[in-house]
């Protein structure tokens, strides 16, 4: 493992780099004397394919899910909506879902849990034989409460994410990413209200975006194929890389849709 470590903030959290292949140690469950320490007083930012696992693993509506467990907040960097996981209103302000056994929700956890201690940082680095190359790297989060670096199995980076189920995570939050990058830190200002509310609607409020998309005249302005109309019906995931379609093409002007020539 490397040397090279760097504070992050005044937590005394650490970042340690993981070079590809290299391994660490580490292991959580009951017998960890931290166990669930990490789950309290979190600050953590969930993305929108958090929102669509964590509130259809609860079977319930977006709607619901937002006003219930979340709060919502501003990016300082971006300037962008986000919503965060509403803790409970005690002096621990522990995570509503985390129980002295564990998480009850572990089977559709937010990314980030489910990626600890492991993080990742991305960057597109296309080429004439793969435009759509993405590089990784990795890093360790060391907390000073966290003694799960004391036990368990050794783990490389791509180990522990096909562990822990991380494929489908990173696939979506990659596609989340790509689309803020095309956003300009600070520029905010340059959209009008209405399409701010349209940005929290399609990226957060899933079941809201599928009554719009579904449920109006969208159907008969765009042109849409069968096949992926279908498929936008019946799953989550799909509906959700085409909020980020929208989004580009009514935020952005990409020439992504198409217009009906004469609107059914």
């Amino acid at each position: 493992m490397s040397e090279t470590s760097k504070p992050t903030d005044d937590s005394g959290e650490m970042l340690d780099p993981l070079p590809k292949g290299e391994s660490y140690r580490f292991a959580c469950h009951q017998g960890v004397r931290c166990f669930t320490d990490c789950c309290r007083d979190l600050h953590l930012v969930l993305t929108p394919y958090d929102v669509l696992r964590v509130k259809r693993g609860l079977a319930m509506d977006s709607t619901a899910f937002l006003d219930r467990h979340t709060v919502q907040d501003t990016d300082p960097t971006w300037q962008i909506p986000v919503v965060k996981l509403k803790m409970e209103d005690s002096a621990a302000r522990s995570c509503p879902f985390v129980t002295p056994e564990g998480c009850r929700i572990y089977a559709d956890r937010p990314g980030a849990c489910r990626a600890y201690p492991l993080g990742r940082a991305v960057r597109r680095s296309p080429s004439p034989s793969d435009p759509t190359r993405v590089e990784e790297e990795h890093f360790l989060v060391r907390e000073p409460h966290c003694f799960g670096f004391e036990e368990g199995e050794l783990w490389t980076a791509e180990a522990w994410m096909e562990d822990q189920g991380l494929g489908a995570y990173n696939e979506m939050n990659d596609l989340w990413m790509e689309f803020l990058s095309r956003y300009r830190p600070g520029s905010r200002e340059d959209l009008a209200p209405a399409k701010w509310k349209m940005f929290f609607l399609a990226c957060y409020s899933l079941d809201r975006f599928r009554e719009f998309v579904f449920g109006t005249r969208f159907l008969s302005l765009f042109s849409i194929r069968e096949a992926r109309q279908e498929e936008m019906r019946r799953s989550d995931e799909a509906l959700l890389r085409f909020a980020y379609t929208w989004l580009a093409y009514s935020l952005f002007g990409d020439p992504v849709l198409e217009l009906r020539e004469s609107p059914a």
